[in-house]
């Protein structure tokens, strides 16, 4: 096989607003097992979304966005069904600024010569290709608007706005990318990882070629900020896709006011959707209810959800969506106020 023949179809990326759940989720609540629990986590998050002075927050860790979710997250945004999204630098760019620059993930599958990919610059997530020529092209993109900085630090969410910026000038190809959307609604991006992406071959090139001047990223300040609205929101809800980073930044801010001297509830509300194993006492695969062991969940209305993502994510938003609650929802732009602050 050449190159044309291993990237010639598309991931099409799922509009959850077309499901019908009418049905399905009540009908789910009354079973057992995982269709139980996709339910009870659909109805918590409709709670998040109808609480007065709630934020909401979205962490999302592994490839759904590459494998078909991109759009969920794109429009859980644009719908105010979202305020804050921290996640792992691969999603945001990687995967959603990458196809925001015209750029697309293909299907492929886990049963094939990965030497042979490797010879052809063919990058496999299980079963999607990516073509790595064009990842570096991202790359590179990624090390100009580095080039365009004031040489000083940076959280890894100014970096995003900025990001945001550029393809809102007219550098993105694709109608409505994460990275965009969420620049144009406010809502801020947080990678406490950043340069474990793609992000962090172009940020290396940058530093590289401005060794007495250039920009950093801070993640210190990215927990700060994070805090910031921690402390200033009322009440919280976590919908946590995977675990990873991501998982433990958020909730770690509840902790992390306390040692700023402000006495903060802890997270009200929390989901988690995750394939990990509980046994092995590693933090992505900590539960919600060990997490209130450390200060940082409730646990009146927590659940877990041991699915992959890809197959429940899409039936818990597009409930929330029909539901309707968002429609009442001010919007936060968060990131209004951390400009400010």
């Amino acid at each position: 096989m050449n190159k044309a023949d291993l990237l010639k179809e598309q991931i099409e990326h799922i509009d959850f607003t077309k499901i019908d759940t009418s049905y399905l989720l009540p009908a789910m609540a009354k079973m057992s097992f995982t269709s139980r629990d996709v339910a009870r986590a659909a109805d918590i998050y409709i709670k998040m979304l109808k609480e007065p002075e709630g934020t909401v927050f979205l962490s999302l860790a592994g490839s759904t966005s590459a494998g078909g979710c991109m759009q969920v997250y794109v429009d859980m945004v644009r719908n105010h069904m979202v305020d804050g999204i921290i996640a792992t630098g691969a999603s945001i760019v990687d995967m959603d600024f990458f196809e925001a620059l015209g750029f697309k993930h293909y299907k492929g599958s886990p049963f094939v010569d990965d030497n042979q990919l490797r010879e052809l610059h063919v990058d496999r997530i299980y079963d999607t290709f990516i073509d790595e020529d064009e990842l570096k092209e991202c790359d590179s993109i990624i090390a100009k608007i580095a080039d365009s900085l004031e040489a000083k630090p940076y959280s890894s969410r100014e970096f995003i706005r900025e990001m945001g910026k550029f393809l809102r000038a007219g550098a993105g190809k694709k109608p409505a990318s994460l990275v965009q959307v969420a620049y144009e609604e406010g809502v801020p991006i947080f990678c406490p990882a950043f340069t474990d992406s793609s992000a962090g071959f172009g940020l290396v090139y940058h530093q590289y070629h401005h060794p007495a001047k250039h920009m950093s990223i801070d993640s210190v300040k990215d927990f700060l900020e994070l805090t910031k609205i921690k402390m200033k929101a009322p009440t919280s809800g976590l919908l946590m896709i995977g675990g990873g980073v991501p998982k433990n930044f958020i909730q770690d801010t509840v902790v992390a006011a306390e040692v700023l001297g402000h006495e903060v509830p802890m997270h009200k509300y929390a989901v988690q959707i995750t394939v990990a194993d509980v046994r092995d006492g590693a933090c992505s695969s900590s539960t919600l209810k060990e997490a209130s062991s450390w200060g940082k969940v409730e646990t009146n209305y927590e659940q877990m959800v041991y699915a992959e993502a890809t197959t429940v994510l899409p039936l818990i938003a597009a409930h929330a969506y029909h539901e309707g609650s968002w429609k009442q929802r001010k919007t936060r732009r968060w990131a209004d106020f951390l400009d400010k602050a």
